[in-house]
């Protein structure tokens, strides 16, 4: 089995996405020793952004492919995917517009898209500097785990679970406490059958 990690965080070792990311990695190796594991830091090396002018001797588009291939080949995707101004940031913006390709990962039907990238498991380790969640009065903000639903559940994966760190930037309390509770996230998900 494959695993593909992807970290998007610009905040390098002060990311709690990363961590989270990392920790995931850790507990589903340790699991399942057999996982080949391939990563790309979206941060490091960035994607350029996707043009439909670009032609095949492209750097872009040669990496892009590569991109869509890797992707494609993982039977597990682990994103670690910060709330930036109430979405995601924009290189995994740019990653996703490298898997979402009509013909390969969907394609559209007369009775609608048909999702092709089924049979996979994708977790996204979510951060947030406040609470968004569905009982609080900011969830209408919220454009960064409803989206991410919707992408991978067009592309036809139905497996998507998150491990979220709300409030990380209320105070070192919330903090250390929003870790504690993704960490034991961590663990439920990692004994879950791939």
């Amino acid at each position: 089995m494959k695993l593909l990690h992807i970290d998007a965080s610009a905040l390098g070792n002060h990311s709690v996405s990363r961590g989270l990311t990392a920790a995931i990695v850790a507990e589903l190796t340790q699991a399942q020793p057999e996982l080949e594991v391939s990563y790309h830091d979206l941060a490091a090396q960035p994607l350029p952004h996707w043009s439909p002018v670009a032609d095949a001797s492209d750097p872009g588009a040669l990496l892009g492919s590569q991109v869509l291939e890797a992707f494609l080949a993982a039977d597990i995707i682990v994103i670690g995917a910060p709330m930036y101004n109430f979405s995601i940031p924009s290189q995994l913006k740019a990653w996703i517009d490298r898997i979402m390709v009509a013909g390969k990962t969907f394609r559209y039907t007369e009775s609608g898209p048909v999702g092709l990238a089924g049979g996979k498991r994708v977790i996204v380790a979510s951060s947030r500097g406040g609470f968004y969640g569905s009982d609080t009065g900011a969830a209408s903000l919220d454009f960064q785990e409803p989206y991410l639903r919707t992408i991978f559940k067009f592309i036809g994966i139905d497996q998507i679970e998150f491990v979220r760190a709300e409030g990380v930037n209320v105070s070192a309390d919330h903090k250390a406490e929003a870790l504690k509770s993704a960490h034991s996230t961590i663990g439920v998900v990692s004994r879950k059958a791939a």
